[in-house]
């Protein structure tokens, strides 16, 4: 096997990248497009249905119906289940292996049918996943089907699902590497950079150029109202982990219900077309009521109640385990937050409202940045979905104190914890613990090998090193080798234990032992 991969292997992975971003931004365009327009046709039938009670019936009738497809669908494949954003962690960690083809299509019916009639799901989860798929399907189809080539093409199959689901092709790349891949290789980044790239160029194809949240504002936020920031961003950490806690904990409170896990899709389901009748334009994943935040005025009650009814239905929705994501769910509460904040402390006479739409933008950073614990996809996601950069500061300052905040409750990053809860498959460790593989771990400053030659250091007996990069330079390793921060260590290890040398690797490392 390669020790190292030569520029031709760089430049055909990066090639392939291409091919999957391309690939990945007409799947997930098609996705985004029928998702839009099944939401706009459910709210014409939910308005319609009001004063036609036969309609009513055959709504919740056909709930019923999608909720059966659904389960039929989950049940087949478990994979697709939730937003597969965990799976995917799993997959890049050599926990889990798939059938791509088998997750794609499935998942892509089954959050069409979930995401579209109006459930308070996002369609960005599943976009990672279905790029994702298609990177592995790309792997298998140019024999790059196993080993780091393919956890490559799946990495940057990943970024090309968000940069194509929100138009963010930075962000999308920066999110595989902070949250999904935990490594900033050089060989990953630009691979999942051009695979991002290639993906947005479809959707914008499609969609065009406008940002998806282009929030209107007149100024910027004024240094003497940064105090502001803090006391949002303490806010905004503490509901972080509240949603952290509930949302782990629905699977829980579904089990009460008896239902058979593949077929609780049917309670949101049903839920659903009574709120849709009510409230139609407060309904879906939740893009309109950001843009459209500002109008519903100074009215504290009205956005309490908002904040209450997208809080409980996303958690109810999520839940349930349909396919479906959290991501635009939580920059919608967030928004949300943000808008109370600036109506409560303008009535206080310490804000004009005016401000009321940066802290919006704000708030929407900070309060995914807090749950998911990667604060740089926080700010750069934000940046490039309202299209400006004036934001920058103000952005950063929020999403470090919610952060800060999460983390001082011991918060776990949301889509970890949810991997950690994934049903992983012994069968494939087993059978890949015949095969050796590729681990590669960057080395920090503050680590506890740093400044250590390669003899001194206890590595398990069950790897290897088999080089050292320094920048672009690479090291051959021997014992007199000394490592430095900034370094990335290549190991050799057995296939089938890669998840669990990993960890024990990064907490020698990280001197946790």
């Amino acid at each position: 096997m390669k020790i190292a991969l030569k520029d031709n292997d760089k430049l055909r992975l990066t090639l392939e990248g291409i091919l999957v971003g391309i690939i990945s931004g007409v799947v997930v365009s098609m996705f985004r497009w029928t998702i839009a327009h099944s939401l706009k046709l459910f709210q014409g039938l939910y308005v319609a249905a009001r004063t036609n009670v036969a309609l009513t019936i055959g709504l919740v009738a056909l709930m019923v119906i999608v909720a059966i497809i659904v389960g039929i669908l989950i049940k087949q494949e478990p994979n697709i289940s939730g937003s597969g954003i965990p799976q995917v962690e799993a997959q890049l960690g050599g926990e889990m292996q798939i059938k791509w083809w088998s997750v794609l299509w499935r998942k892509f019916v089954g959050g069409i049918l979930s995401i579209g009639p109006g459930l308070f799901l996002g369609r960005e989860g599943p976009s990672i996943q279905l790029g994702a798929t298609i990177g592995q399907g790309v792997g298998d189809l140019t024999h790059d089907d196993h080993g780091v080539n393919q956890r490559v093409l799946i990495a940057s199959g990943a970024a090309a699902g968000l940069a194509a689901a929100f138009s963010a092709p930075i962000a999308g790349a920066m999110f595989v590497l902070e949250e999904v891949y935990h490594n900033f290789s050089p060989l990953v980044w630009i691979t999942s950079l051009a695979s991002a790239v290639s993906a947005n160029v479809i959707a914008l194809y499609v969609f065009g150029l406008q940002p998806v949240l282009q929030v209107p504002y007149r100024f910027s936020l004024p240094i003497k109202y940064y105090w502001h920031l803090v006391v949002l961003g303490i806010i905004l950490g503490l509901m972080g982990r509240l949603y952290q806690v509930l949302t782990l904990s629905m699977p829980a409170f579904y089990a009460k219900t008896r239902l058979p896990r593949y077929i609780q899709g049917i309670i949101p389901l049903i839920m659903i077309v009574p709120l849709g009748m009510m409230v139609p334009q407060l309904i879906g994943g939740g893009n309109e009521v950001i843009l459209d935040l500002t109008k519903y005025g100074p009215s504290l009650a009205f956005l309490l109640g908002l904040l209450v009814l997208r809080f409980v239905f996303s958690m109810i929705s999520y839940g349930s385990g349909v396919p479906g994501g959290i991501f635009l769910p939580i920059l919608n509460l967030g928004a949300i937050i943000g808008a109370i904040y600036a109506v409560f402390m303008n009535q206080l006479g310490l804000l004009p409202l005016y401000f009321e739409s940066n802290l919006i933008i704000f708030a929407m950073a900070g309060y995914f940045a807090c749950i998911s614990k990667a604060p740089f996809t926080a700010i750069i996601l934000v940046t490039e979905m309202v299209g400006s950069l004036k934001h920058l500061m103000p952005l950063a300052v929020l999403s470090l104190v919610a952060y800060i905040v999460v983390d001082m409750l011991n918060g776990a990053p949301i889509y970890e914890a949810m991997k950690e809860r994934l049903n992983l498959n012994s069968d494939f460790l087993n059978r890949v613990s015949k095969f050796n593989d590729r681990l590669e771990l960057p080395i920090y400053e503050g680590s506890s090998i740093d400044g250590k030659y390669i003899r001194d250091i206890p590595f398990p007996k069950e790897i290897l090193v088999v080089a050292v990069y320094r920048g672009e330079r690479q090291l051959i390793p021997r014992g007199d080798t000394l490592i430095k921060a900034g370094d990335r260590i290549v190991f050799m290890v057995n296939a089938g234990q890669r998840a669990k040398i990993s960890k024990k690797l990064k907490d020698m490392i990280n001197g946790l032992d």
